[in-house]
């Protein structure tokens, strides 16, 4: 493991600790050791199949570990109740389904770990809140639509705004700009990090683009094979040599002229070759 800068920039929240997990009696994460501060936006980077949503998962509690832990706060999830859990992160996932709700009760149902015994209706308190977390994800205007009206961008925001209603501490979202255009793709992740910066909130997100990591996040997780292959600012780990190594493709690293920071180029097949070719002598 390259480890660039591996201890978060504040007080631990979250532990991962030399974690193997999978599916069935297949390993996907082999020895996985993380921590994430209190307040970073933390990236989890890494081709398909590297092992970035299942350490997601690991993290939610959904997926038991064979071998190490998991602690939130220094409380390991899996002895916390699922209400508990729910109170203290809250995900959200790719690819959840339309449902004939509509948006305000959707958003509404982010309540229900705090329903008291017997509680089977939201308070007027709870219904406040799901309005709040409408307003600040811009989704207020779309309250009275059903989730199957509304387009792709505008449920992400919707599924952000029911996080939002939970109240938690750590966020987490598994690819929360796929399958959006750019304009969607800027919206969730300028909202993303302005609720960072608003509420304090700790985010853990999975994200296929390099350069939107590199852009919003703090630090940086780069997986491999299900390892951990490089922990570290966007400087640090965004290296050609690294992505070469793990992409295990040709690409050229700038700087964006406005942010400063490392912004991935692809190099095709025929610009590899126009390349080689410069470097040949004249025959």
């Amino acid at each position: 493991m390259k480890t660039t800068d591996n201890k978060p920039t504040s007080a631990p929240m979250l532990r991962v600790d030399q974690l193997e997990c999978g599916y069935g009696s297949t390993p996907i994460l082999h020895g996985v050791t993380l921590e994430i501060g209190k307040g970073e936006i933390v990236g989890v980077i890494g081709p398909n199949g590297s092992g970035k949503t299942t350490l997601l998962r690991s993290m939610t509690g959904i997926l038991s570990p064979t071998q190490g832990t998991v602690t939130l706060d220094g409380q390991d999830i899996h002895s916390m109740q699922p209400k508990q859990l729910a109170g203290e992160i809250a995900v959200v996932s790719q690819g959840t389904e339309a449902t004939m709700m509509k948006v305000e009760d959707f958003v509404t149902l982010g309540r229900i770990p705090y329903y008291a015994r017997f509680q089977f209706m939201e308070t007027r308190h709870d219904r406040d809140i799901a309005q709040e977390s409408m307003v600040m994800t811009d989704s207020i205007g779309i309250k009275d639509k059903f989730m199957s009206e509304i387009s792709g961008g505008e449920r992400q925001l919707v599924y952000i705004a029911r996080a939002l209603t939970q109240q938690t501490s750590l966020l987490l979202l598994d690819e929360p700009t796929a399958h959006l255009d750019i304009a969607h793709q800027v919206k969730i992740l300028d909202l993303i990090r302005k609720l960072n910066r608003t509420t304090g909130v700790t985010v853990v997100m999975v994200l296929h683009d390099l350069n939107q990591a590199g852009e919003y996040c703090n630090r940086l997780v780069l997986m491999d094979d299900g390892r951990v292959h490089a922990v570290g600012t966007p400087d640090d780990v965004l290296q050609y040599q690294t992505i070469e190594a793990v992409y295990r493709t040709v690409v050229v690293v700038e700087k964006n002229p406005l942010s400063s920071k490392p912004y991935v180029l692809l190099v095709s097949e025929d610009d590899r070759d126009k390349d080689t070719k410069r470097g040949q002598p004249n025959e």
